[in-house]
């Protein structure tokens, strides 16, 4: 069953002015449900000033690690983030959910493969997942990483990226590129925008000897990035994208306000049947108003979210009867939808009729 299970945070981190990384102890009953793959994220979950608040925040631990660490950087205004920067202290508890996400390809010991991961601020914490268990379960592949930051100070996991460079010498290749610190080559100078991308595959990244593309920033670098990749011919099955920020410029997790508005009386309801662990419930939903997933969450709140943005995934659900329209999609891929996927907190019906299955994989 997925929920959320309550852990004890083992060790706090400063890894920069306003970053912090969490470790957690994991009690041996779940350490199989907390099994990862490389570049997956945790939600998290605590009650401040009496309201239940969720974050979701990429793990950075490779798969041999022997730990699950989160980063987690303060942002303004951010009342988790500043929270855990400021007052977490190893001994809190915070409670969280099985880790999740599609950010990654499966490994495999035989192959040799390029990676070339290109990643902006926070978005370096699934790279280094990624980086860190490609290194040590695929011997014969190798990383380039492109790094976007305002400036040396504000790099993330600055050290431990220069200590995988260090250990694989022929097989890390690291580039940092600055905003607002020049440095010795334009190249790396600047913002990684589609003219910056252009002159990297010009350069020292030929598409044609790369073979997996991950990239993890806001949705302006993601799209410039994926855009180039694709005029240039790369295949988009090879390009794997995570926004660390939804649609609307918040963090990923960060839920979008609770839906207030008054639905007329006269508005036409859907029957609603959802599935979830294997119980059936069953409720009408206005057709205009809320999504389904806020419908939803008054009949069944154990029901999985954390965004609420489009972005993370962690509300897909299979249509199994019934058609619904999705206002917004960053996370689903077109074969996905084209299965019936739906992310439910972005969904509202279109028919009298709709099933939801939240088991459906």
């Amino acid at each position: 069953m997925r929920g959320f299970h309550p852990l004890t945070i083992r060790d706090v981190r400063r890894e920069t002015e306003d970053a912090v990384s969490i470790a957690f102890d994991l009690p041996a009953e779940l350490g199989e449900d907390f099994r990862f793959h490389q570049g997956q994220f945790l939600t998290l979950r605590t009650v401040m000033d009496g309201e239940e608040v969720r974050r979701s925040y990429s793990i950075c631990s490779g798969l041999d690690d022997g730990e699950l660490r989160v980063a987690i950087r303060k942002v303004p205004g951010g009342r988790f983030s500043s929270f855990a920067n400021d007052a977490l202290k190893p001994g809190d508890v915070l409670e969280a959910m099985a880790p999740d996400g599609r950010f990654f390809t499966e490994l495999d010991p035989e192959t040799a493969r390029h990676y070339v991961l290109i990643a902006a601020g926070s978005g370096i914490t699934p790279m280094l997942s990624i980086a860190r268990s490609v290194l040590a379960r695929e011997p014969q592949s190798r990383i380039s990483l492109v790094y976007g930051n305002r400036n040396v100070a504000s790099i993330l996991f600055r050290q431990a990226l220069q200590d995988l460079k260090d250990r694989y010498l022929d097989r890390v290749s690291l580039y940092h590129v600055l905003s607002r610190e020049p440095q010795d080559s334009a190249l790396m100078t600047g913002r990684i925008d589609a003219d910056k991308m252009q002159g990297l595959l010009d350069r020292i990244l030929p598409p044609d000897t790369v073979d997996e593309w991950f990239i993890c920033g806001p949705l302006p670098m993601i799209d410039a990035v994926r855009d180039t990749l694709q005029t240039a011919g790369v295949d988009r099955h090879h390009i794997h994208f995570e926004l660390f920020t939804d649609g609307f410029g918040r963090p990923l997790g960060s839920q979008a306000a609770p839906v207030t508005e008054t639905i007329p009386s006269d508005t036409p309801m859907a029957a609603i049947t959802l599935l979830l662990d294997g119980i059936e419930s069953r409720f009408d939903a206005p057709m205009a108003g809320p999504s389904l997933l806020d419908a939803a969450l008054k009949e069944r709140p154990d029901l999985p979210f954390a965004c609420k943005g489009g972005v993370c995934c962690t509300c897909r659900a299979k249509v199994l009867e019934g058609e619904v329209s999705m206002a917004i999609n960053y996370g689903l891929e077109p074969e996905e939808i084209d299965k019936g996927f739906v992310l439910a907190c972005q969904a509202h019906p279109m028919t009298d009729k709709v099933t939801l299955d939240f088991d459906a994989r």
